[in-house]
């Protein structure tokens, strides 16, 4: 039985209520992971050899808390609602895209070239729309404090885009291209039809 007070939140947003208990999660979690995992897949872009983006959305934030509570052992909804309120931010609202953008460095050595070289990385990630307009990220004002520094970056970052109704038909009508604009790491790929599926849907519903 949950013992805090209800928040009044958007419908996409988690509550500890959405969150199950750890063996009734047991009971779920090899068709919820396998559905996550097919998910993660339609909407993760890679940029280049060593940058990735992760559009998040209500199951992969759920999946995420999901199986840090069964790792950590979480189990008070105290416990709960704190990765709730860490995580909820990266669910997105009609209108918004929110990802995570992983620096997937395997050695020391790259983490020492990398790291220092893309400061400022989090700002570099734009949508560039058929018509020619741009939506840029923005970081996630909770998270920025904690990785944005001036003389190295962190190897993740959480990201948001703010997509205007016009900015949303031109994306429908003529796709995007997911670019990279920093200028020690230009790097761009194309939407494919199942990505601008998925983002459509987070952008519409």
């Amino acid at each position: 039985m949950n013992t805090l007070t209800p928040r009044k939140l958007s419908p996409r947003k988690l509550t500890l209520s959405d969150i199950a208990d750890v063996r009734a999660y047991e009971r779920e979690r090899p068709e919820f992971k396998d559905r996550v995992i097919a998910l993660k897949e339609r909407r993760r872009l890679s940029l280049g050899t060593i940058i990735s983006v992760m559009f998040e959305n209500r199951d992969t934030i759920r999946y995420q808390i999901q199986e840090m509570a069964r790792v950590e052992r979480l189990s008070t909804d105290e416990e709960i609602q704190g990765e709730i309120d860490i995580y909820n931010p990266m669910i997105p609202e009609p209108g918004q895209l929110c990802a995570t953008l992983f620096i997937e460095l395997t050695s020391e050595e790259q983490m020492q070239e990398w790291l220092p070289k893309l400061v400022g990385i989090e700002s570099s990630i734009v949508f560039r729309l058929a018509d020619g307009r741009e939506v840029v990220a923005i970081t996630e004002a909770q998270h920025e404090s904690q990785l944005t520094r001036d003389y190295i970056t962190a190897a993740v970052h959480y990201l948001q885009f703010a997509f205007s109704s016009d900015d949303i038909e031109a994306l429908a009508q003529g796709g995007a291209v997911l670019a990279c604009t920093h200028p020690d790491y230009l790097e761009e790929i194309t939407l494919s039809p199942v990505n601008l599926a998925e983002f459509l849907n987070d952008l519409r519903n």
